[in-house]
């Protein structure tokens, strides 16, 4: 794929396109100064827009200079294991179920590096991604995004590119709060460190961590107060919360993922290698095991393997009881080092009430591919009585092998009468994932 950028005189703004022959091109677009505050603009034709049902809107922060870093370029174009830090942002944000336009704030200078990389990471989405040049401050920055947004944008997402290893479930989380909520929404951790307020080099205080959270981003917000907010602005802040609550609007904290970390200091740089190639030395494989146990439940409907079972007695569960998808999840989790369904999707979260195992398998495989990983196989073994798999079971490696992207084995057996699953009480599933980086 080539890219090009061509603008009209003066035109801070690139769109990121690409035909059927592999050719990236960006369109002119008029839009405001990065010097002016957010307000609507024109850009390319319809024909090079954002998907035009895109509701979601995802400002990119990668203008800064990155200085404590210590790298000759700017920080989201600096590489981690071997892809920049904009090309692994971007992976998250275009991980994403729901489509979204997005922004992507460079320096001028760096402005053509960020319109290919865009184009090689978005593919055949990259109508979907725009980039425009960047102010001399963060806030001048996130307005000049907010300057291109399209009208059909209601929820705008402002997301640091440093924060390269964010997975698309956070992304996805912050959108849905701002929608049930109409407030701005952060993303925050606990402080887990000891804090001191401290005077002259002196600890005086130790300060109540109970109260504290460490912010992240993506900060969501309704998108007209957040221009509201821009327009209303006499000063400069740290973030685009603050900017929103001293416009006098509620912020409101939802969980934050530690992956979502920023990249600031080289430590952090070589950590975020570590997370995406933990292993430069050995063969770049990783494994993960998976167990799912469920009890049958006569009423409920069998779901199994992703596939509807009719006539079959039915698995009890939180969600569908679909073992198989389930004990794939907890593998690929595993052999990524990203802990395991319970901790990523609750029994307390309602949006997994009575959902099926193909919602867990594209979050799971979503968070996996986010953190640098590819899948190559899946192995499961399914150990009960009933239902025969047989003479589904190619039908079942079909489906789950689409679904991962990456070929995946199903092998059946009984206990002979032996435990839980040898009295009928259940069905368990045993999962083995190997992962490439």
């Amino acid at each position: 794929m080539t890219e090009s950028v061509e603008s009209a005189a003066g035109s801070d703004t690139a769109k990121v396109t690409a035909s059927a022959s592999a050719t990236a091109t960006a369109s002119p677009a008029e839009t405001a100064s990065p010097a002016e505050t957010a307000s609507p603009a024109d850009t390319a034709s319809p024909a090079a827009t954002a998907t035009p049902a895109a509701t979601v809107g995802v400002i990119i922060v990668a203008a800064g200079s990155g200085s404590r870093l210590g790298q000759a370029q700017p920080k989201a174009f600096v590489p981690v294991a071997g892809r920049t830090v904009l090309a692994r942002c971007l992976d998250g944000v275009l991980g994403m179920r729901e489509p979204a336009q997005v922004v992507v704030v460079a320096p001028e200078q760096w402005r053509a590096e960020a319109v290919a990389i865009a184009a090689e990471v978005a593919g055949v989405a990259a109508a979907s991604v725009t980039v425009v040049v960047g102010g001399a401050t963060r806030q001048l920055s996130v307005a000049a995004g907010l300057a291109v947004l399209d009208d059909a944008v209601s929820t705008v997402l402002v997301h640091d590119s440093a924060r390269a290893l964010t997975p698309p479930a956070l992304l996805e989380s912050v959108v849905a709060a701002v929608r049930d909520t109409g407030d701005g929404i952060i993303p925050g951790l606990p402080v887990s460190d000891t804090i001191k307020r401290t005077e002259a080099g002196l600890a005086r205080e130790t300060v109540d961590r109970s109260t504290l959270t460490a912010v992240q981003t993506p900060q969501g917000f309704p998108r007209q107060q957040l221009v509201d907010a821009y327009s209303a602005a006499t000063e400069d802040y740290t973030d685009d919360a603050a900017l929103f609550a001293a416009a006098g609007h509620a912020v409101r904290v939802v969980d934050g993922d530690p992956l979502a970390f920023k990249i600031t200091t080289p430590w952090d740089l070589r950590r975020a290698e570590t997370l995406v190639d933990p292993a430069p030395t050995s063969v770049g494989v990783r494994t993960g095991i998976g167990i799912d146990v469920h009890a049958y439940e006569p009423s409920a409907p069998l779901w199994l393997g992703g596939l509807y079972w009719p006539d079959e007695v039915g698995l009890a569960g939180h969600s569908d009881g679909d073992a198989i998808a389930h004990a794939i999840c907890d593998a690929l989790l595993s052999a990524a080092g990203l802990g395991d369904i319970g901790g990523r999707f609750g029994t307390d979260d309602p949006r997994f009430a009575d959902a099926h195992g193909e919602v867990f398998l594209r979050e799971t495989l979503a968070l996996v591919l986010g953190a640098g990983y590819r899948v190559h196989n899946v192995a499961v073994q399914v150990v009960g009585n009933t239902p025969r798999m047989s003479a589904r079971r190619l039908e079942i490696e079909q489906h789950l092998s689409q679904s991962l992207g990456a070929p995946v084995s199903v092998s059946a057996t009984t206990t002979d009468s032996l435990g839980f699953t040898g009295r009928g009480e259940g069905l368990s599933a045993i999962a083995t994932a190997l992962l490439g980086v």
